[in-house]
């Protein structure tokens, strides 16, 4: 029977009557405004209410409103229509039936008590007000979140860690853009600390909460990934409804358990946020811990974790996990994968203009940030960004003025600075008007000495045994007390308790923490001068590559108990320990320790790391390549020059210099970013020699080649492929590299270079007379920039390798290049594929290409060439030139055209093959060709 759409809803009750019973669910917001609308009376309600089973109840409830006419009939259709998220099982009925409530209907009220509706609302509610401040970065007073919230560089990569391009707003963090992996269950989102990973989720949460989020989920749950450690292996099992409502919004009026029965049967409803994969303490792997698949049974909370990042539990739900970059995982869980790369400049000046209202101050702030590229580079993360700039807000409101230090300011000066404006607290208003002129950093150190030395050693004992979160008795054991708490070290990490009081407390930041554990190690007046060095894992580079290279003299290893399952924790605490025992803290730290105790102890810590830094350059791998005797350092080479450059000493830097022996170095994937750059730059500037430098495939932008201008002039080979470079890093390579001209081989590939950076690069290709090798393919050059390098190419008497691939200078820069290849006495290898091309382009670079007998290797890959080219290529294949090596691949020929180029390729005798695969010929046009080996389809 074909039903009308004219039926009265009597009759669609009727007629659908089964599909109700079965598919009718929230009985209770039904009656409830049935009764609030005088259709039911409380007898009706309790005749409904004493049957037993749910399809009974809905029978009864059918029964009673077709008793009571049309317009009842219609209401519990409008109820339905009104409460879509309650009734979603039954929507796509009410489309069936064309269902337009009328305008008597339409009038009338309906609430929604339904269960799962009034769950979302309250979750919506309380992660509404837990999310609209910032209190990630640990201030005192509150800054709404859409007052100081910026983006960040967001990259989507491949499954391979490719970049795919960047994300241009959040929505795209869960929309299908760049899913690699289908059936995977994890959206991860992964960067160095402090890039914002856990701002990031706030914000995410925050549009969800206001529905601005453009997702259909009604369910978001948040986990901090630490809280799974503090869970121990003996703590009582639980079940997924427990994990969910217990540590998280808790469903009021719910008897049925309908809320986590429509979880269950809609997943696809469901956002999780996992936010610090890396703070989990035990050493995990998603193939080792049992899975656990049944929602009803219990099991450890870990596992519980682990079944549902798995897909075990809650198949389909979209889960966003964070971690700190190094942090791999199986790649059959995850969807997709997000970079976070920190602040552009645009960002960094929005954030400027959010945090300073004043122009005066945006202005003192900005000149010095030109002033410094290395202060630039550690502004490019948001925590460390957030330092500089709540400092000098501070600083400048208690002073006359402030400035930033001149000199090159270090990772454990900015931690020094926050830990300034946190003690500069325990003055009184008065105090700080008296001091207002003058600013005595040691003065506010000392005078804070008892509360600074209780955080440290809090913090320390947290390192010591893996542990984030600490009780009241904890702080209170370190001898910190209630007035110290508010001073901005700490921050709540839990629940308050019945009397309004936080019951747990965490550093506000994991790297405050390793801060304050270096300091605890400095300021620790008792324990052997050695152990300051207890955080030096010991650990072989072949069995644990992430470890610091230096060894530990201390017996009691921290890494026999694995109180962390990755080290950059104890990393950073090594490095702030250099940084606090450098020379320039020195003043400082002896107005807090005894002078003779900092100097034992600055001594023992350079003699260490320069045990460690023979140690470690002697075992670097190294092997013969085109460049001559290569090395390529090991991850943990990075942290070595971190420390080095927090100790500020010239000696270990030269000894590193004089280290390197091999003439050039790989730091590829090393996940150097801008600020690194300084630090190795501090190392190199001391070396005596040249040398090569691949820095491929990092994240050191523009800051970070601004850092590296000194140490060009020792660089033979510079490769900067993959790093988010812009026209004005091109600009200070032209001016080093044309000044002191020992440039061999240029590596610009897959960065954001307009037709500017190409002019500067052709100057470059001009003036130094050993530049042999240029690759610039994928950046954003046209036919003019195209122009530009191909005339400097044709003065160039040294290039032998140029790679254009994926830019787009069609046929006018192909005409270019094709006159700069007519005659030329060196250039032997050439990509200009992927650039726009057609047969136009292609017939000049044939009629050249007759000309010249250097080039070996040509590729013109992925271009837009026809048969109309055919016959001119083929003649240029007649002529027997030295190519060898002829692609092209996935352009536009037929048969047809094929069949000049197999004919003339018979009279050719240089020619070891001629890639066309990917071309427009059918499996038995191409057999066609199959008795040259040379012609490849394959």
């Amino acid at each position: 029977m074909t039903h009308k759409a004219k039926a009265s809803c009597l009759n669609n009750l009727t007629y659908y009557r089964e599909l109700l019973v079965t598919r009718l669910r929230s009985i209770q917001c039904i009656l409830d405004n049935l009764l609030a609308s005088g259709f039911f009376c409380e007898e009706d309600v309790e005749i409904v209410q004493r049957t037993v089973t749910k399809t009974d109840q809905v029978r009864k409830i059918l029964e009673l409103v077709q008793c009571k006419g049309e317009e009842a009939c219609e209401y519990l259709i409008f109820i339905i229509y009104k409460i879509c998220d309650a009734y979603i099982d039954l929507q796509p009925w009410l489309k069936e039936i064309n269902y337009n409530p009328s305008n008597d209907i339409t009038v009338m009220k309906v609430v929604n008590t339904d269960p799962i509706s009034r769950y979302c609302e309250k979750m919506r509610h309380e992660m509404g007000r837990d999310t609209c401040f910032i209190m990630s970065y640990g201030q005192q007073e509150e800054t709404r979140l859409e007052d100081l919230y910026t983006d960040t560089l967001m990259e989507l990569l491949n499954d391979a860690n490719e970049s795919l391009g960047f994300m241009e707003s959040l929505e795209q963090l869960l929309g299908d853009r760049a899913v690699f992996n289908p059936k995977g269950e994890i959206i991860y989102v992964m960067g160095d600390a402090g890039v914002g990973k856990s701002i990031l989720l706030q914000k995410i949460q925050n549009l969800w909460s206001k529905k601005e989020l453009q997702t259909d989920a009604i369910f978001f749950f948040t986990f901090r990934c630490r809280m799974f450690s503090m869970f121990s292996k003996d703590a009582e099992k639980i079940s997924l409804k427990e994990l969910l409502f217990k540590y998280n919004c808790y469903p009021d009026h719910d008897p049925d358990n309908e809320v986590f029965d429509y979880i269950l049967r809609f997943p696809e409803k469901v956002i999780f946020t996992f936010d610090g994969y890396d703070e989990i303490q035990e050493d995990l792997s998603l193939m080792n811990v049992p899975e656990v698949v049944s929602p009803e049974d219990k099991a450890q909370p870990l596992q519980l974790l682990i079944s549902l990042l798995c897909g075990k539990l809650l198949k389909g739900s979209q889960k966003v996990l964070t971690a700190r970059t190094g942090i791999e995982m199986q790649s059959r869980v995850i969807k997709k994968k997000v970079a976070l790369r920190g602040f552009s400049p645009d960002h960094l000046n929005t954030y400027i203009n959010l945090h300073f209202k004043e122009q005066e101050h945006r202005k003192l702030v900005s000149v010095q940030l030109d002033a410094s590229p290395h202060l630039c580079g550690l502004c490019s993360t948001p925590l460390f960004c957030w330092i500089v700039f709540r400092s000098f807000r501070h600083l400048h409101s208690m002073h006359d003025s402030f400035l930033l230090p001149d000199t090159c300011i270090t990772l454990t000066d900015i931690f020094l600075l926050l830990s300034e404006v946190f003690l500069s607290r325990l003055f009184s208003p008065a105090a700080s008007l008296l001091k207002k002129n003058s600013r005595c950093a040691s003065e506010t150190f000392k005078a804070g000495l008892r509360p600074l030395a209780a955080f440290a050693k809090l913090a320390l004992q947290g390192m010591e045994r893996g542990s984030f979160i600490y009780n009241q008795e904890e702080i209170a054991t370190c001898g910190l007390t209630e007035e110290d708490l508010p001073l901005g070290f700490l921050r709540s990490a839990s629940e308050n308790d019945d009397k309004g009081n936080p019951t747990n407390f965490e550093f506000f930041h994991i790297t405050l923490q390793c801060f304050l554990a270096a300091f605890a190690l400095v300021l620790d007046e008792q324990a052997a001068a050695s152990s300051i060095l207890k955080f030096f894992t010991e650990c072989s580079r072949k069995k644990e590559p992430s470890c610091l290279p230096f060894k530990c003299c201390d017996s009691s290893k921290p890494s026999e108990n694995k109180p962390f399952a990755t080290t950059e924790h104890f990393q950073f605490t090594n490095l702030f320990l250099c940084g606090l025992l450098s020379k320039t803290n020195s003043g400082l730290l002896e107005t807090l320790v005894s002078p003779k105790l900092v100097k034992k102890k600055h001594a023992l810590l350079k003699s260490y790391l320069s045990t460690s830094v023979k140690y470690h350059l002697r075992g670097l791998p190294h092997y013969n390549g085109d460049e001559g005797k290569k090395v390529h350092v090991l991850p943990n080479f990075l942290w070595m020059l971190r420390c080095i450059f927090e100790t500020g000493s010239k000696d270990i830097a030269e000894m590193t210099a004089k280290g390197i022996t091999a003439g050039f170095i790989k730091l590829g994937y090393c996940n150097v970013y801008s600020g690194d750059c300084t630090a190795l730059n501090f190392v190199l500037q001391h070396r005596q020699k040249l040398l090569g430098v691949d820095m491929d495939n990092n994240n050191i932008s523009d800051y970070g080649v601004k850092q590296l201008k000194p140490s060009f002039c020792k660089m033979t080979v510079v490769r900067l492929c993959v790093n988010h470079l812009s026209d004005s890093s091109i600009e200070v390579l032209a001016e080093e590299l044309c000044k002191h001209k020992v440039v061999e081989v240029l590596g610009l590939y897959n960065n954001h270079i307009t037709d500017v950076g190409a002019k500067l690069v052709a100057q470059i290709i001009e003036e130094c007379p050993k530049l042999r090798v240029v690759k610039i393919g994928k950046n954003k050059l046209t036919s003019l920039g195209g122009k530009f390098l191909a005339n400097a190419i044709r003065k160039s008497t040294s290039i032998f390798d140029v790679g254009m691939w994926g830019n787009n200078i069609g046929d006018e820069g192909a005409e270019a290049f094709a006159e700069a290849l007519r005659y030329h006495p060196s250039l032997t290898n050439l990509s200009l594929s992927a650039n726009g091309i057609t047969s136009t382009g292609g017939k000049l670079l044939a009629e050249a290409l007759k000309e010249n007998n250097v080039l070996r290797i040509f590729w013109l890959v992925q271009n837009e060439m026809t048969d109309d080219a055919a016959p001119h290529l083929a003649e240029f294949i007649k002529a027997n030139t030295g190519l060898t090596h002829f692609w092209l691949i996935s352009n536009q020929f037929t048969v047809h055209g094929m069949k000049h180029l197999a004919e003339a390729l018979t009279l050719n005798t240089n020619l070891k093959e001629i890639c066309v695969k990917g071309n427009q010929l059918s499996e038995e046009e191409e057999k066609l060709f199959a008795e040259d080996k040379r012609l490849r389809f394959h």
